[in-house]
């Protein structure tokens, strides 16, 4: 007799890489989700890895060496700056890349992942990359996306009263 569970995961992939952010929605990663942290381990390998580490470790001298004018990939682990950022600038930043986010001209050698990967496979990424640090950085990481929620709620208040 055969079994049907090999096709459970075909369907909740088919599912999750359908799904886009949309501009109102609030980017949150997932990192105590194991279906997105399956994924987004699959997605950092693939996509990531050979710039920033297998082991998520950066690429040494990474602080201050630039090759070609551009800084090396830094760490995502919790050595790294990652987790200083929140979650949205870190979509937002791997999705249209660092130029689009500050305006200017930067030399950098990441791509922009806008057309090469969908919206969920960004969350997931960067969720697999959030699931990999200790607890106390997670804990962190999580006031910083609060207060960066908190921000942009009194931000958008403010915006309706003008």
């Amino acid at each position: 007799m055969r079994r049907a569970a090999p096709i459970i995961p075909l369907i909740l992939s088919s599912a999750f890489f359908g799904y886009q952010t949309r501009a109102t929605e609030v980017v949150e990663l997932r990192p105590s989700d194991p279906v997105y942290t399956k994924q987004g381990k699959g997605v950092y390998l693939d996509q990531c890895a050979s710039c920033h580490g297998v082991n998520l470790e950066g690429q040494l001298g990474w602080r201050d060496k630039k090759v070609d004018g551009m800084r090396l990939a830094p760490p995502h682990d919790k050595s790294g700056h990652t987790w200083h950022h929140p979650d949205e600038l870190l979509f937002k930043l791997t999705k249209y890349g660092f130029q689009a986010m500050i305006g200017k001209e930067y030399k950098v050698s990441m791509p922009v992942y806008e057309g090469l990967l969908s919206d969920a496979e960004i969350i997931a990424a960067l969720s697999y990359i959030k699931s990999t640090w200790p607890s106390e950085i997670k804990e962190i990481h999580d006031k910083i996306n609060a207060d960066y929620k908190l921000n942009k709620k009194m931000e958008n208040m403010g915006n309706v009263e003008k």
